[in-house]
């Protein structure tokens, strides 16, 4: 897959060495030639150097790895070239004391829609820092990580999910890209519990086994079905 990807920071570095090494064709794009060409020499690979447009109108799949605050702009000016390409958003609008600067507006995902709506947005890559993204592979107690993904378009999320687990993870279907609010705001709740109260946020979800409350055999037992917590008693002769 030809991938461009706009910006030189340590999310762009991260995830396009992992895509270089599994043997896609890699453009980085910079509006700084210095940094673009030294971040490209670091990925190694078939990974070259060149100007965000450039790198927009290379990619089959195009890194939006940029600052919330210049995504839109970014976005904006490159549209034509964006047109008809996958574009993976992996930005987070978190600002002082944790706060989401979205709240009450579109999530930023959206608003790289709005500006290049041409293009085929996906959100992920969000959730973690970029030093996990740089684990060859991240791969915590066995199991490797799980990344959800959040976009409309299906052959963009088949690239993305593609794309995912070329950097040695797992993509979990996350909805549609309205959802994508919902993986920005997860991740300003993670970033204040890991970051202001050293808090371990594995630990506030219980396994998989009980997410959905007592098995189907407990419900039965019980004479009801559970709903929102509240057991919820069978009508007599329903299925």
């Amino acid at each position: 897959m030809r991938i461009g990807v706009l910006g030189t920071g340590s999310m762009a570095d991260a995830l396009a060495t992992h895509w270089a090494r599994a043997g896609h064709e890699v453009t980085v794009g910079g509006r700084d030639a210095d940094k673009a060409e030294r971040l490209a020499t670091r990925i190694g690979g078939s990974a070259k150097p060149a100007s965000l447009r450039a790198a927009a109108e290379f990619g089959q799949a195009v890194l939006a790895a940029l600052p919330y605050d210049a995504g839109v702009s970014v976005a904006r000016e490159l549209r034509a070239a964006l047109d008809g390409k996958v574009l993976l958003d992996c930005s987070n609008p978190v600002g002082p004391g944790f706060r989401l600067l979205t709240e009450g507006g579109p999530s930023a995902a959206r608003q790289l829609a709005a500006a290049a709506p041409g293009a085929h947005v996906v959100k992920a890559f969000n959730l973690c820092h970029e030093d996990v993204w740089r684990m060859r592979p991240p791969v915590f107690d066995g199991r490797p990580l799980a990344v959800p993904v959040c976009g409309d378009d299906h052959a963009a999320l088949a690239r993305v999910r593609e794309l995912v687990r070329d950097v040695g993870c797992e993509p979990v279907a996350g909805g549609g890209l309205e959802r994508a609010g919902l993986l920005e705001a997860t991740a300003a709740l993670f970033i204040a519990l890991w970051v202001a109260e050293e808090a371990d946020v594995q630990a506030i979800a219980p396994p998989l086994a009980y997410a959905a409350g007592p098995g189907r055999e407990q419900e039965e037992a019980a004479g009801g079905l559970m709903a929102d917590g509240v057991v919820v008693r069978r009508a007599a002769g329903s299925e």
